[in-house]
């Protein structure tokens, strides 16, 4: 068992192998025939007048510079997209900061009296405390009541 399991698995590799073999092959055959291709076309360039040579020089240029267009056209085309999209998020992020600093301005009730109260204390550390305070008309009975605590 152990052998035909062996056998079997050789037998697969060999296969692979030479499938593998036969690919390579066909691509060799293929570079080898676009090499011949290119061989002749450039003796054919050659034997060309220099006049010729030079047309055909500058219409390859061409048609290697409109390829290169073509793709800078598209990577272009692709950061607009990017470009747009980030905006998008952009407009989104800033629209939620501002909620959110919106909402740390609109301080809850129970919040209030702290900040007051700190305020309080930090214009009791400055030295050029004139004794006003600002508050809300509906928390003076809890500043009131810190202040005599």
């Amino acid at each position: 068992p152990v052998l035909r399991l062996l056998e079997a698995q050789l037998q697969d590799q060999r296969r692979e192998h030479e499938e593998e073999m036969e690919a390579l092959r066909n691509q060799l055959d293929l570079m080898q025939e676009e090499l011949e291709n290119q061989q002749q076309a450039f003796l054919q360039t050659l034997q060309l007048s220099p006049e010729v040579q030079v047309e055909l020089g500058l219409q390859q240029e061409i048609t290697r510079l409109t390829n290169e267009n073509l793709d800078l056209k598209e990577l272009l085309e692709k950061l607009e997209k990017n470009e747009k999209k980030l905006k998008k998020q952009l407009k989104i992020y800033m629209k939620k900061v501002q909620d959110f600093e919106a909402s740390q301005t609109i301080v809850p009730v129970e919040g209030r009296p702290r900040e007051r109260n700190m305020q309080v204390a930090v214009q009791r550390k400055e030295k050029d405390f004139q004794g006003m305070l600002e508050y809300y008309k509906e928390d003076e009975p809890l500043l009131i009541r810190n202040l005599i605590t």
